[in-house]
């Protein structure tokens, strides 16, 4: 059956079975359509193939969709109709599971997430270059925390014992979640000048800490360091955009949507508890994807 067909089921069982009013109705059918319209664009002629994370991305179009974004109320009534349309196909056998039974308003932000392009990140990051302890410190910082996509908090948090094996990290994030992250050639060299060269004699300076970045007297690094040591690399770097420690947060993400990486492997590696979140990025990169697809598929050219 197609989804048109099991929309014009669901009006008729709304219309008769429950009596609702035209004008409601009419709402429904408007809402459905919508719904219906956005599963053809996804390829999708089945409402037995939606899933959650499907639902999710549907409800982050929603609410983030150039031509016309749903206002809070708009967007909670037309995910109200696409639960109750999914309610009604369980009931009717049509659906083995009801995949909008979770369905909720995404918190979706006030603006996009601001990135910055691939070479303003190396530009970036090549500002920390040095040989003192700061520069090799503020280096590994910063390679870590993009090759990672760390919140700042999550990067001041790391211990010495959170680095196994040079080539992965252990992040604690929101709620005291622990992820595994792998650290790329350029983080992990970065890392290890600065554990054999600089950690050894910022500790020294201080009392006896587990903490993986220092300061300068020998304490862990405080998050407003963090946002000094950028400011100050972005200002070496003639970036003129405002950076922050979230930046290289969103550039991650944004940059390994753009080069093909599936949006569930980072959400696990954001550390996101829903996919909803982190659909937020395919936004940023919809253009670079088309690109992607162009240049690689068979039949897109």
């Amino acid at each position: 059956m197609t989804v048109a067909a099991d929309v014009d089921a669901f009006l008729r069982h709304v219309a008769i079975e429950r009596g609702l009013s035209e004008n409601t109705v009419a709402a429904y059918r408007r809402d459905l359509a919508v719904y219906a319209s956005w599963l053809e664009e996804q390829g999708i002629g089945d409402v037995a193939v939606v899933t959650p994370a499907t639902l999710s991305a549907f409800a982050v179009h929603l609410g983030t969709r150039e031509e016309s974004p749903l206002t809070a109320s708009s967007l909670a009534r037309m995910l109200s109709t696409v639960r109750g349309f999914h309610r009604f196909l369980l009931e009717e056998g049509r659906v083995p599971a009801d995949a909008a039974r979770d369905l909720r308003p995404p918190k979706l932000p006030s603006r996009l997430p601001k990135a910055i392009t691939v070479d303003q990140v190396a530009a970036l990051l090549a500002a920390t270059d040095g040989d003192d302890v700061a520069a090799l410190r503020d280096k590994a910082l910063l390679e870590l925390m993009y090759a990672t996509g760390a919140r700042v908090s999550e990067a001041v948090g790391l211990n010495v014992d959170d680095v196994i094996d040079t080539d992965v990290v252990r992040l604690t994030g929101k709620g005291s979640k622990q992820r595994i992250v792998p650290l790329g050639g350029y983080a992990q060299a970065a890392l290890s000048s600065y554990l054999v060269r600089a950690r050894p004699v910022l500790s020294s300076k201080g009392r006896a800490t587990p903490a993986l970045f220092l300061g300068m007297r020998g304490a862990r690094l405080s998050r407003q360091n963090v946002w000094l040591i950028i400011r100050a690399a972005a200002e070496r770097a003639k970036l003129d955009q405002e950076i922050s420690p979230h930046t290289l947060r969103h550039s991650f993400a944004t940059h390994l949507l753009a080069g093909g990486a599936d949006v569930r492997v980072v959400q696990e590696l954001l550390g996101h508890s829903s996919v909803a979140t982190t659909q937020i990025y395919t936004l940023v990169t919809a253009d670079t994807l088309r690109d992607v697809y162009t240049a690689s598929h068979p039949r897109a050219r």
